[in-house]
């Protein structure tokens, strides 16, 4: 749990004080979408890797 704690805080810290507005939405908003392209990315992996894919 320590862990999601850590990633928590420095997504939090990265955005601290930044200017401008639009820009830091726009970036977290780019950050959680790089987060779930990942995820998805690492899902179709692991499904096709357990379900027999020949590579």
């Amino acid at each position: 749990m320590g862990t999601i704690t850590n990633f928590k805080n420095l997504y939090l810290g990265a955005f601290e004080n930044c200017r401008p507005r639009l820009a830091v939405k726009i970036l977290q908003f780019y950050s959680i979408f790089c987060v779930l392209m990942l995820s998805l990315a690492l899902y179709a992996f692991v499904y096709r890797a357990f379900t027999g894919f020949n590579f």
